[in-house]
């Protein structure tokens, strides 16, 4: 139940040092990115911020990974905003039903972790991730285009009628807000890119590596200065943050009253909080010969999401820069996470009243920057390259988020995988097999020179045996049959074959009654364990009799194809 415990009791004080250390580097990215992902969910600067203290503390205490660093994320974020935006008259009344939904994010982790349903992550394939991600991040730089060019547009559902509204209403567009905005990006990306490699070459690595990672807190205490400087929200008439509450939040009380609706919408929060987080904790723990437990991440999660409610902050989800900078910075336990937790607390005592003046626009360049890495088209290259079926689920899962938002993007993302997984499954590969030479292997007739024998068929079945595929095995069989006159013998090799569901045993029991009925034997070969301790519960196996199931192909072979293979095999 608590992870850190055990990490502590092999701690080694020096690494108090370099938690604190790593600690307060995260905090420095975070602090930027929580404000800016607070606009990109609609709320006040102060949810972000506090989504970033207590939740990563819990985080630190509970969770199974020693780097992930959790916070509101860009994905998130984006469902939340969607989920508010339809369903909340009042800026009030979205604040209840974001604390609510945060909440309900929580009680679905934990239920899902006393349940042990951590396996669920393995139903976001690649590909569903890679589309969704990519469609999202187009809605989110969409969505702040508006602050960019410092116009108001009509509330919408659907990306694409986002997309009518803001090519309509950029004719209003303001020369000021698109003047500063855009040399937020291009500041952003000198600081990220021009300036550092121009420090490498100078042999300055600390400073390129410093500068690098404080991009957008150099970007937002420069635009804070000028600002307030020249009170650009008076003389200019620039949207700017406005007065962000300092100190400890408050208790707040979720709402009670649109529980219902937002079920939907915490599902898809839960599951994609989730995903990002065990798939975020996995990677950077893969590199250091660490495990991570995913029904310990949910458990993990379910606490920090219900603390962020309770504490007024938005949802949470494990982010990927702030884990790889946490790793990055030599963080050796959850211990850095509560480290974080406390500098951000400080930060918010302290900073407050200072970000009055911080322009919307600026956030809004600070958050295209932040979802630029969510487009993989790499991704897109290389499923097309490998395999079409998985490159057309990307992008109809792309398509999807863009037509019908993130949550219908989702859906039908898994959808699609999973039809695709039955078609494939459906008419998975098979193999016609003989002996290679005087071996005990056997190959492909079709790919390799083999000795095969007349009177016996030894058939390569390279999937699960189960409801979907079994009209296509009988039919195979019965086909192969039919081509073969002086056929006696057929050999299911099942190598490949990892489970059979009840449909593959009628299916088996269909197979031999077929086969005996016209003069041919039946037999299995290369059966697994756990496969043939379910067998042996059916009434197949003894109504075939377990000497027809042979431990190896090549003993199927010696005895059904040898001298008196034309003869009662049983008895050979």
């Amino acid at each position: 139940m608590l992870p850190l415990i055990g990490v502590l009791r092999e701690y080694a004080w020096t690494d108090v040092r370099s938690d604190a250390l790593a600690g307060v580097i995260v905090a420095t990215t975070i602090l930027p990115k929580s404000l800016a992902l607070a606009q990109l969910a609609g709320m006040p600067p102060q949810m972000g911020l506090y989504a970033s203290i207590f939740p990563l503390i819990v985080y630190g205490l509970l969770g199974s990974s020693r780097v992930v660093s959790v916070g509101p994320t860009a994905v998130v974020c984006l469902l939340v905003a969607a989920t508010v935006k339809s369903q909340a008259a009042t800026p009030s009344e979205a604040v209840g039903l974001v604390l609510s939904l945060a909440l309900l994010v929580g009680l679905i982790h934990g239920l899902m972790a006393l349940l042990r349903l951590g396996f669920l992550a393995n139903l976001l394939s690649h590909p569903v991730i890679a589309g969704f991600t990519s469609g999202a991040g187009a809605i989110i730089i969409l969505s702040q285009v508006k602050y960019l060019a410092g116009i108001e547009l009509p509330r919408t559902e659907y990306p694409l009628e986002q997309l009518w509204a803001l090519a309509k209403g950029l004719q209003d567009a303001k020369g000021p807000n698109v003047i500063l905005g855009s040399a937020s990006v291009v500041f952003l990306l000198a600081l990220r890119f021009a300036i550092p490699k121009w420090l490498m070459h100078r042999g300055s690595a600390a400073y390129a590596k410093a500068i690098k990672r404080t991009a957008p807190l150099i970007v937002i205490v420069l635009a804070v200065i000028v600002s307030w400087g020249v009170d650009l929200e008076r003389n200019v008439g620039l949207h700017v943050v406005g007065t962000v509450p300092s100190g400890l939040p408050a208790l707040t009380a979720p709402e009670w009253s649109h529980w219902a609706e937002l079920w939907p919408a915490a599902l898809a929060i839960a599951f994609v909080a989730f995903v990002e987080t065990y798939s975020v904790g996995a990677a950077l723990a893969g590199r250091k010969r660490q495990a991570v437990s995913p029904n310990q991440e949910l458990l993990a999660l379910g606490v920090a999401n219900g603390t962020a409610s309770i504490l007024g902050g938005l949802p949470v989800a494990g982010s990927l820069s702030g884990s790889a900078i946490n790793a990055e910075a030599g963080a050796s336990s959850g211990l850095a996470s509560v480290f974080t937790g406390l500098t951000m607390l400080i930060a918010v005592a302290v900073l407050g009243p200072l970000l009055y003046h911080l322009p919307q626009a600026v956030l809004a360049a600070l958050i295209i920057m932040l979802v630029f890495p969510l487009f993989d088209i790499q991704a897109l290259i290389r499923a097309w390259r490998y395999d079409k079926r998985d490159a057309a689920c990307l992008l109809v899962t792309l398509l999807a988020v863009l037509a019908g938002g993130a949550e219908v993007g989702i859906l039908v993302g898994v959808a699609t995988a999973l039809v695709l997984f039955l078609w494939r499954t459906s008419r998975p590969h098979y193999a016609i097999v003989g002996r290679v030479g005087d071996s005990e292997h056997f190959r492909n007739v079709l790919r390799h020179e083999v000795t095969t024998h007349p009177s016996l068929l030894l058939l390569r079945f390279d999937e699960s045996l189960y409801f979907a595929n079994c009209r296509f095995l009988e039919e195979l069989v019965t086909r192969l049959v039919a081509e073969r006159s002086r056929l006696r013998h057929v050999v299911l090799i099942c190598a490949g074959v990892n489970a059979i569901d009840i449909s593959g045993v009628e299916t088996l029991v269909s197979l031999r009654r077929k086969l005996e009925e016209a003069g041919v034997r039946f037999y299995l070969a290369e059966v697994k364990g756990p496969v043939m301790d379910r067998l042996r519960r059916s009434e197949f196996i003894s109504s075939l009799d377990e000497e027809r199931v042979f431990i190896s192909t090549h003993r199927a072979f010696e005895i059904l194809a040898g001298p008196t293979g034309g003869g009662d095999p049983i008895d050979a």
